[in-house]
Formats: structure tokens, C-alpha cells, sequence
């Protein structure tokens, strides 16, 4: 082999020798900073801190607390875990935990975990470039009532499918009594499934219940058309908003899940989740009802009961219901 095939056949050799180093030490710069925090006693918290080997020594980062927590002393200011007793003026929720890096950011992820005395536990993964974290304010029962009534009430509000349902309930239903017996059958439904599939109890898929809703929304339009007085849906709407409340129930509960419950008040982010639901509804129905009333005062004769008028409204929900019924199905079939 000449000196020069020699050269040519050595060079991928050589550049792989040289690249080797710098690909392991990039595989290491994976593995992340993770810091701990756990509340020891009232206002007194241990923060401990563990350093990925690839952090220099010179460089080992510091952790610091809000200035309204004085710090101890370090109980191993040199070795991979570190730890300081921070004493705080109260609880930290909505301070800042911050990362000093005394030399440079080595832009590394940080895995944070902060544990209360009382059990309430946050966790997160924070990116290489962020180097501060703001620490979730203690859950107390009057912050949790007011955030899951506003979350139920804005979820019905901005729910057109459940809201569609409900309209298609108080066409069938029609007298106030029978509006407000399919109405509170309905709460009272959603409320069962809503807390078992939260409270993990019961587990469905979430996209066949969705299509399910929107189907609801199609077998009332259907019934709105037949206007046959005999059937079990004019005749007991309870029944129907019941049977069909249970389905609802899972899809309220995939909202919950996508935000999760408290740790500590899950019964009552429950229950003000539903009584924030049934706040919603009544403030639908009051302004349906109203608008129903002043155009049919309006135009001097009850619009909504002619059998145009039902079957044009049964018409439009039914074909919404029905695009929705496709659009889910295709979407969980794909």
C-alpha cells in the first residue's frame, strides 16, 4: 500500500479518534443538575443539590432561595451533592428559586422538585438556558374553590357541544319544572362520571367520548324533528339528559386532566369545578330563554313553537352535531 492509500485510509480513523471525545462529553452534558427542596419544618427548608459530573468544580452552581430566607452553612461546598438550611419569613409560593453558575451557564437541564411540610409536592424540568424557577403558591381552600368555580363556568361557556345539548334539552323540555328536573339530571350525571374518571376510578378513551357528545347532540336534533310526544325523550327529558350526562361527565373530566387536580382539596376542586358547571348552564338557559321571549314578543306571536321554526332549529343543531360527529371520528380513526 502506497504512502498516499495509507494516508486516505487513516484519515476518517483520525478524525473519528478526535470527534470520539467531544461526542461522549456532549453525552454526558445530558445528564441534568437536579436540586431538591423539602420544607423540614414551618418556613424551614433543606435544599440539596446533586452536580453532574461534567460541571467543573470551579463552576459547581449554587443554590439560592428569596432574600427573605437566610442560609446556612454549606454541608459539602465541594462534593457532587450539596446542601444548605434555608429559615424563610413565611411560605415561599410564588418567590423564585434561582441557579447561580459562578463562572458561565454550561447549559444543562435542571430537574426541580419542591416538597411542602403538609405533603403538596411540584415538580418540573427546566430548559439548559433557564436558570429560575417560580415556586407554585400553597394551595389554600378559598384559592381552589374560586379557581375551579371560574374553570367549570368558563369551561361550559366556551363548550359549544355541551351547550348545544343543553339548548336541544330545553326545545323537548319545554315547561320551567321540566327544565330544570333535565337540567339538574343532567348535573347530577356529568357530577358521577366526572369524579370517577378524575379521581382515576374509571378509565375511558377520550376521543370515542367526544364523538359520543356530538352524537348526543344529534339523537336530541333527530328527536326535536320527530316530534313524536310518546317517546321516552319527550316524555321523561330527565331520563335522556341523565343517561347522556354520564357521557358528558368523561368530557369534562379530560379538562381536569389536562390541568391537573390539587394535591390536597381534590374534593372540593370537585365539587366547585360542577357547582361552576351548573352556574354556567343557568346562565345559558336565562339568556336563551330571554332571547326567545323578546323575539317572540317582538314579532307578536310565539315564533318558536311553530313546526318551521322546530324543525329549522333542530335542522342546524343536528347538521353542527353531525359534522362534529364525523370530524371526531375520522380524528380517532386516523
Amino acid at each position: 500500500m502506497t504512502m498516499n492509500k495509507l494516508r486516505i485510509f487513516l484519515w476518517p480513523l483520525a478524525v473519528i479518534l478526535v470527534l470520539s471525545p467531544l461526542g461522549a462529553a456532549r453525552a454526558h452534558e445530558a445528564r441534568p443538575l437536579f436540586i431538591e427542596v423539602k420544607e423540614r419544618a414551618p418556613n424551614v427548608f433543606l435544599a440539596s443539590w446533586k452536580i453532574p459530573p461534567t460541571v467543573k468544580r470551579g463552576n459547581a452552581p449554587r443554590i439560592e432561595l428569596p432574600a427573605s430566607c437566610r442560609a446556612g452553612r454549606n454541608s459539602n461546598p465541594t462534593g457532587a451533592i450539596q446542601s444548605v438550611l434555608f429559615r424563610c419569613d413565611g411560605d415561599l409560593g410564588g418567590d423564585e428559586l434561582t441557579i447561580r453558575y459562578p463562572a458561565f451557564n454550561p447549559s444543562i437541564s435542571t430537574v426541580v422538585r419542591f416538597e411542602r411540610l403538609n405533603g403538596e409536592t411540584h415538580s418540573t424540568v427546566l430548559g439548559p438556558d433557564v436558570t429560575a424557577w417560580t415556586i407554585p403558591e400553597l394551595e389554600t381552600k378559598t384559592g381552589v374553590a374560586s379557581k375551579f368555580f371560574a374553570l367549570g363556568v368558563k369551561h361550559i361557556l366556551t363548550g359549544w357541544d355541551h351547550l348545544l345539548f343543553v339548548a336541544g334539552l330545553i326545545f323537548i323540555a319545554g315547561a320551567w319544572r321540566r327544565i330544570l328536573t333535565a337540567v339538574t339530571g343532567f348535573t347530577v350525571a356529568h357530577s358521577i362520571t366526572l369524579a370517577g374518571a378524575a379521581l382515576g376510578l374509571v378509565r375511558v378513551p377520550v376521543p370515542p367520548i367526544e364523538a359520543a357528545i356530538a352524537l348526543s347532540i344529534v339523537f336530541l336534533a333527530w328527536e326535536i324533528v320527530r316530534n313524536d310526544r310518546t317517546t321516552i325523550t319527550w316524555r321523561w327529558p330527565v331520563a335522556i339528559s341523565f343517561f347522556f350526562g354520564l357521557v358528558h361527565g368523561f368530557g369534562f373530566a379530560s379538562v381536569l386532566s389536562s390541568i391537573g387536580l390539587p394535591q390536597l382539596e381534590v374534593p372540593l376542586a370537585l365539587l366547585f369545578f360542577n357547582l361552576g358547571v351548573e352556574a354556567g348552564q343557568l346562565l345559558f338557559i336565562a339568556v336563551l330563554i330571554a332571547v326567545t321571549f323578546g323575539v317572540s314578543r317582538l314579532l307578536s306571536y310565539q315564533i318558536f313553537q311553530t313546526p318551521l321554526a322546530r324543525t329549522s332549529v333542530a335542522y342546524g343543531i343536528g347538521s353542527i352535531g353531525m359534522f362534529w360527529v364525523v370530524q371526531r371520528v375520522v380524528g380517532f380513526a386516523l
